[in-house]
């Protein structure tokens, strides 16, 4: 690959990312206003169910044909005839989703306890549709190298999300609150909706998208292949199943809550779950970042001799940051807690647990590239089902006895275990010189200095914030000092790669 091919694919690396990581970002802060306008938990506990849904949905609706478009269009000869078969394919099934769900809205919204609102059945399932049936198209962009149109059409999404978010909860209400007898807003705004509107949004935002990449469909002569789609489906299936074991690890256990929750309002249960682990995600943010940067990184480094070399400071570097992120948040929780609404701060003692569940996630990310550099694959399937199972066991095992903290460790013993196997697998069939003792010493100081903070205010009796603030400042010039004596060197060695 030459130096200009190299720089290319870094430049897009950087759009595709920034856009990501916007995009998460963006719609991360709605999360303040919507906690705090709903203060009900059990009202916001279903947007974090039906979203748990959507992930779910999208896998199942995509069925692994975005990656399949990639591998097939690899063929010059036939890549447009493979791009308008996937098209069709995802077309079509969407489609049967939207009808089958709308014609069986209200069955569907009885069976999730939602009998008063098979609207948002409707709403959801037009948003699921048009998500999988999107995601070709920005594939398509992908595939193209178009990264900036990409990114345009991306940023369009979620601007129209978050204003729209703005318009119904803020704008409307206050208009409403001040003069009642607008007669414009009335006919707009309807109070009763209530967290319909943040679907609402999504819905808006999701068809704005959908007529923004609908010409690119249009510019292709439409050809659907038989013979190519069954290839392309036996090629993606077993991507399915990753993708369903995956979204099971991340997602279901905001749906099994409301099931299994002893709490005689579990929608509440669901809400307080959902919200607190919206503070975790600080850290999937970087996470996300790392991942946009490092893949290309590991793949273009793998030819060179000091590869693993590399590939081990890299994941000392992460370890290190992410010991910092979380220690961090811990102790300045006492302002971190005011990111979501009072009702949802009983929830505050998950973070410290989904935090470092979210850390252990981000080691697996690192840890993968050793089957993705030899080519088996299938281990990372495998390692999902058996996150999964462990997902699915221990949920109905916790929850309904310690209600959303049992899904809180459910989620932290998977990703450990799914970390925990990737390294010894990994060090079997692609051996890299990992420094453990560094990264448990970043890891065990992180949780020690969030332990010694809880027992320094309880001991001293620092009931004030400020007196705490001062307590855990104190702790963390410390803890960084600390790091910074142990990870000077392998931060050094970083900079001059």
């Amino acid at each position: 690959m030459s130096d200009n091919a190299v720089k290319k694919l870094a430049g897009q690396t950087v759009i595709y990312g920034a856009t990501n990581v916007l995009g998460r970002l963006l719609n991360y802060l709605l999360v303040p206003l919507h906690t705090y306008i709903f203060s009900n938990a059990a009202e916001y506990g279903v947007v974090g169910e039906l979203y748990a849904w959507t992930s779910l949905f999208i896998v199942i609706l995509t069925y692994g044909m975005e990656t399949a478009f990639f591998k097939f269009s690899q063929d010059e000869d036939v890549k447009e005839k493979v791009f308008t078969t996937v098209t069709a394919s995802l077309l079509f099934t969407s489609s049967v989703f939207i009808i089958l769900c709308s014609s069986f809205s209200q069955a569907i919204a009885g069976w999730l306890r939602y009998p008063t609102h098979p609207e948002y059945v409707v709403w959801f399932s037009i948003i699921i549709g048009v998500d999988a049936l999107t995601s070709i198209l920005f594939a398509k962009l992908r595939y193209d190298n178009k990264a900036f149109s990409f990114a345009a059409v991306k940023i369009t999404n979620i601007l129209v999300n978050v204003l729209l978010n703005l318009f119904f909860l803020l704008l409307c209400p206050y208009i409403i609150g001040k003069n009642p007898d607008s007669s414009l807003i009335s006919a707009i705004y309807k109070p009763e909706i209530g967290v319909g509107y943040i679907f609402i949004s999504n819905l808006v935002a999701s068809i704005v998208t959908l007529a923004m990449l609908a010409p690119g469909i249009f510019r292709q002569r439409f050809v659907f292949d038989w013979q190519l789609w069954k290839k392309m489906f036996r090629y993606a299936f077993p991507l399915l199943i990753f993708g369903l074991a995956g979204i099971v690890n991340e997602t279901l256990d905001r749906v099994l809550i409301k099931y299994l929750s002893p709490n005689p309002e579990p929608q509440a249960s669901v809400g307080i779950y959902s919200a607190c682990y919206k503070i975790s995600i600080m850290m999937t943010i970087f996470i996300q970042a790392f991942k946009y940067a490092a893949e290309p990184f590991f793949f273009h480094k793998s030819k060179d001799k000091d590869a693993k070399e590399a590939y081990s400071e890299v994941m000392t570097a992460f370890v290190f940051v992410c010991s910092v992120i979380f220690t961090g948040i811990m102790l300045y929780i006492d302002i971190v807690q005011y990111f979501v609404g009072e009702t949802y701060r009983v929830g505050l003692p998950i973070v410290p647990i989904l935090l470092m569940a979210n850390l252990f996630l981000g080691i697996f990310y690192n840890l993968s590239i050793w089957y993705k550099l030899t080519g088996q694959t299938k281990y990372g399937a495998y390692i999902a089902i058996f996150g999964a199972i462990i997902t699915l066991a221990l949920n109905f095992i916790l929850v309904p006895r310690f209600d959303y903290m049992g899904a809180a460790w459910t989620t932290f013993v998977c990703y450990l275990s799914m970390m925990v196997v990737s390294y010894f697998l990994g060090q079997k069939h692609y051996h890299v010189e990992y420094n453990v003792r560094k990264i448990l010493f970043y890891l065990l100081l992180a949780v020690a200095a969030y332990g010694l903070s809880v027992a320094a205010n309880k001991i001293l009796g620092t009931e004030s914030t400020a007196a705490r603030l001062a307590v855990n400042t104190t702790i963390l010039v410390v803890y960084l000092s600390a790091m910074y004596m142990a990870g000077r060197r392998t931060i050094q060695r970083m900079i001059r790669r």
